[in-house]
């Protein structure tokens, strides 16, 4: 059979690739402990999936779910953004559904690229961020993030010639791969720039809870709610406040562990709302009524899940990064995400997808090669923390014992 030239670009892909080598593990008798996938252990809790299961005798709940029929979801989603931001948002025309924010972020590229254009994209970044713009026929132009930069692109570095050709931007942050977390400060500068030169900003915020800020102390102490939010991950809108260019993705599967059940939504500038609207009413309905009556759960009931689980990643973290140092491993501590992004050692410095390989089939450990989120993740390893801190101890115990015989 012949395929559409435009799957080509999408053959190389960081977590298939992984699977295969930790199957391969598994076969030789390995025992694996897969810190490979940033995909929550934890369980959502029992107020969100006792919603779902009473919409399950509810036969009104069993057939497709058009737009009009998740206004009760989008209410719920405009509320929780305006206590949690201070921002007021239109649940009919500045939120819509999605599975996921991965959808997101893979369909937004159909709506505003014709072939050829232009997105640019942070390098390292979240893979199906490219994936989407190949399928729409559009060129990337990686913005290379360094650690001397914080992590941060360098608008001046991109040349004249793209941004003509360029339609759109993407940024994530808190940010999968690297951890960091951009500052209020730079998104209004990226805002500024993208309204400059007439692009659409993207900006992926499924991390948006989970920072290691100790905020309910901050709370207590300050009783202010602005310094509150000064504490939190920053919206996009905060620097965008009449939502002239952008448009935001959040999920369910991080904060309320509902990764399964693939959940998210989108806020923004409304003709982006509509546009990516037509490109999913192409696609899909949404999800079963059942899961969306979870989410609704899970926006408008207790948030002390939420805190809980950023508390065990946060002890996770520490655990790990302890660990890490103690077998003389220095990597810095992660402010945000699941993940810890570590430089990789000699003699792996520039073969990450080795070191991987070569670690999962001599100890059972498995992580993410960094060269799988870009050019510029190469010489580094993405460990996610999806094991309790014995486990991830056990794995830190491994990773020393494959280090000493390789180096």
């Amino acid at each position: 059979m012949q395929f559409a030239k435009r799957l080509e670009p999408l053959q190389f892909n960081v977590f298939a690739d992984m699977d295969r080598a930790k199957a391969q593990a598994r076969a030789a008798g390995q025992n694996v402990i897969d810190l490979s996938l940033g995909s929550s252990d934890l369980p959502a809790a029992a107020h969100i999936t006792d919603a779902i299961a009473h919409s399950l005798s509810d036969t009104s709940t069993h057939g497709y779910l058009l737009f009009n029929g998740t206004r009760d979801f989008r209410e719920a989603v405009a509320i929780w953004y305006e206590q949690k931001f201070g921002i007021a948002v239109n649940p009919e025309t500045e939120v819509l559904p999605l599975i996921g924010s991965q959808e997101g972020t893979a369909h937004m590229p159909l709506a505003v690229l014709n072939p050829g254009d232009f997105a640019l994209l942070l390098d390292p970044g979240y893979p199906s961020h490219a994936g989407g713009v190949h399928l729409a026929g559009g060129q990337i132009y990686p913005m290379p993030i360094l650690a001397e930069n914080a992590f941060l692109p360098i608008f001046e570095d991109i040349p004249t010639a793209v941004l003509a050709q360029s339609k759109m931007m993407v940024l994530s942050y808190p940010h999968n791969p690297t951890t960091a977390i951009a500052p209020v400060a730079f998104f209004e500068k990226a805002v500024a720039f993208c309204r400059e030169h007439r692009l659409v900003l993207v900006h992926d915020f499924p991390y948006v809870d989970l920072v290691f800020d100790d905020r309910n102390s901050a709370i207590e102490a300050t009783g202010n709610e602005e310094e509150y939010r000064k504490l939190m991950a920053p919206s996009i809108f905060q620097a965008d406040r009449d939502k002239s260019v952008a448009i935001e993705f959040f999920t369910l599967s991080k904060s309320y562990s509902m990764g399964g059940f693939r959940v998210g939504y989108a806020i923004g500038n409304s003709e982006l709302i509509a546009a990516l609207r037509q490109v999913k009413a192409a696609v899909d309905f949404n999800q079963y009524r059942g899961i969306l009556n979870g989410a609704i759960s899970a926006l408008t009931g207790p948030q002390d899940t939420v805190r809980t689980s950023v508390e065990t990643f946060r002890k996770r973290r520490d655990a790990f990064v302890n660990a890490l140092q103690g077998i003389g491993w220095q990597v810095p501590v992660p402010p945000a995400t699941m993940y810890v992004w570590a430089k990789l050692p000699e003699p792996w410095a520039q073969d990450s997808v080795k070191f991987c390989t070569q670690l999962v089939q001599s100890t059972g450990v498995a992580a993410s090669p960094g060269a799988g989120f870009g050019k510029s993740g190469e010489g580094y390893v993405r460990f996610a923390l999806v094991e309790s801190p014995a486990i991830l101890e056990t794995a830190v115990r491994k990773i020393a014992e494959f280090l000493n015989r390789a180096i």
